[in-house]
């Protein structure tokens, strides 16, 4: 499904980040929902620094990526835009309420569990590397990590999605595991279940159609004094 300039719902994303970034923006996380869905949508590209001005301030508070517009309807946050569209089209909630709910505290998990180890880990190796507390912590944040995914591989198992069928909660859960690499791209080697599971999203064509328009969003340029020392 291509991005329609026409469609009736509109994401905002950045039209530039830096290389490291590219892939792990969460714009591809509602992009891969609304090609699961099979929703057209269009993209309202951000330059760096606007996202910070009050217009997008209206629509997310918090001066980030993505946004979700639909007729009179804002969303903000990645998880709450994916359990939207998932409750609206069918292929990413199972039947039955129990079911739903289990695939929805999959998305919890994967957002309130398993992300913010890795994002401290982005923060002490890359955007405050050069801070002395860095490098001291970058083993306790490592354990951590460690810890959280040695339970997920636990909980999957020899099994192929987290609740029997491919849901929004394994959806929300792989592109969470896109952040795990670099340095930390050997915990696929400990927990070979989870690379397994990472590769099998990542082999959907959903999410192949996602990542492309994804990578295609960035054709702005870098802001005035990036990467001066």
């Amino acid at each position: 499904m291509a991005v329609d300039p026409n469609a009736p719902i509109t994401i905002t994303a950045y039209d530039w980040v830096p290389d490291f970034a590219r892939g792990l923006v969460r714009d591809l996380r509602v992009r891969w929902a609304l090609e699961e869905a099979g929703l057209n949508y269009r993209v309202e590209y951000l330059p760096q620094g606007t996202q910070k001005m009050p217009a997008h301030r209206a629509r997310q508070p918090f001066g980030q990526v993505p946004t979700f517009e639909e007729d009179d309807l804002t969303l903000f946050e990645s998880g709450a835009i994916v359990l939207h569209i998932a409750d609206r089209a069918p292929g990413l909630l199972p039947e039955g309420p129990h079911a739903r709910a289990r695939a929805a505290e999959w998305v919890f998990a994967a957002l309130n569990t398993i992300e913010p180890h890795l994002s401290d880990w982005a923060v002490a190796t890359i955007f405050e590397a050069d801070q002395p507390w860095s490098e001291p912590r970058k083993p306790a944040i490592r354990e951590r990590v460690d810890e959280r995914l040695g339970e997920l591989s636990s909980r999957l198992g020899d099994t192929e999605w987290l609740e029997g069928t491919f849901s929004a909660g394994d959806l929300m859960m792989i592109a969470v595991l896109q952040m795990v690499g670099g340095e930390l791209a050997d915990m696929f080697d400990r927990y070979p279940s989870l690379a397994a599971y990472r590769e099998r999203g990542e082999a959907r064509p959903a999410f192949q159609r996602a990542l492309e328009a994804h990578h295609q969003g960035f054709t702005g340029k870098p802001p005035a004094g990036w990467g001066d020392a």
